[in-house]
């Protein structure tokens, strides 16, 4: 019983402070403390400057086996690619006549790897967690925008030109992207970063978390979860429960253990991202259901990530 407490406390000192600080932006938002204007420049600022600074700072900082990461962030690359085709045809199958297939299957399987995975991985494993789960990000996240483009496309000619330019926008002018290669180039060749700019990108780096999980329950339109709950609760049951199982049991089998093991688990294991509602909404999709899909598995995933960290730490896989 004294090792089940230990393991809860454990899970909880991870998931508890982001789920607070997502009810926090809730209450807030209720209260008329921040307001939708606040809502959208707070998530800019975050998008745009904090985040891309967190993750060039906490790479060109730290020390890195690249090498040693390939592995690593090539396994999490070809499961999110299986997961991606085994949430297609599985909607395919059960949603056969539904317009709205393609923002489901996005809901399915698109990860909030750059807020709500890296806070995980934050409060689990530090700075140095948060280094190697920077190359994850980028990886995933240049790969999940490109799955996105391909489900969200209608099957024409016309909208094929849509989806190629939506598509090179996105990761050519993707902040989160470009600070990564940034920091990888700039440790490749050991250049010197200014301790004055290092210094300045850290304060932007400390208020990126805590400022992007309020905005992110800011947003959060709990009303809108009684809508459309069967294709919510089917997407939201994908995200929440056969990504993590299914792709954790996979690193378990591929030997994976310890803070990387951590790290595909937490980066699975998160809600979808509130880029797919921009997504559903640039690609003329479902922005509705993209919205409750959001609401779904972030309101539920900090239940379902606290019971996941307490199963792992039992069998010291974390």
């Amino acid at each position: 019983m004294n090792v089940l407490m230990e393991q809860l406390h454990f899970s909880l000192s991870i998931t508890g402070p982001i789920c607070l600080m997502l009810i926090l932006g809730v209450i807030f938002k209720r209260i008329g403390l921040i307001n939708e204007n606040f809502i959208d420049v707070a998530s800019k600022l975050v998008f745009q400057v904090t985040l891309p600074a967190m993750l060039f700072l906490s790479i060109v900082t730290a020390k890195h086996d690249f090498s040693a990461a390939s592995q690593f962030v090539g396994f999490g690359l070809i499961a999110s690619i299986l997961f991606f085709v085994f949430t297609t045809l599985s909607v395919n199958y059960w949603f056969r006549n539904s317009p709205d297939k393609g923002v489901i299957i996005q809901g399915g399987f698109r990860s909030n790897t750059a807020i709500i995975g890296l806070a995980y991985v934050a409060n689990a494993y530090g700075d140095q967690g948060v280094a190697l789960a920077a190359l994850y990000v980028a990886a995933t996240t240049f790969l999940y925008n490109v799955q996105a483009v391909i489900c969200l496309t209608p099957r024409s000619e016309a909208s094929g030109t849509k989806a190629g330019k939506v598509m090179l926008r996105t990761l050519t002018k993707n902040p989160l992207i470009i600070a990564i290669v940034f920091g990888i180039v700039f440790y490749s060749l050991s250049i010197p970063v200014p301790e004055i700019a290092v210094d300045a990108g850290n304060y932007f780096a400390r208020m990126t978390l805590p400022l992007a999980l309020l905005c992110t329950g800011g947003s959060l339109n709990l009303n809108s979860m009684k809508n459309e709950q069967a294709a919510s609760w089917f997407a939201t049951g994908y995200k929440l429960l056969l990504a993590p199982i299914s792709i954790t049991l996979a690193a378990y089998l591929m030997g994976f253990k310890g803070i990387e093991m951590g790290i595909i688990f937490f980066m699975n294991a998160s809600p979808v991202a509130a880029a797919s509602y921009v997504m559903a909404r640039a690609m003329g999709s479902n922005s509705a259901l993209a919205a409750n899909i959001i609401a779904f598995t972030t309101v539920l995933s900090a239940i379902t990530c606290t019971l996941g960290i307490v199963i792992l730490s039992s069998f010291g896989l974390l």
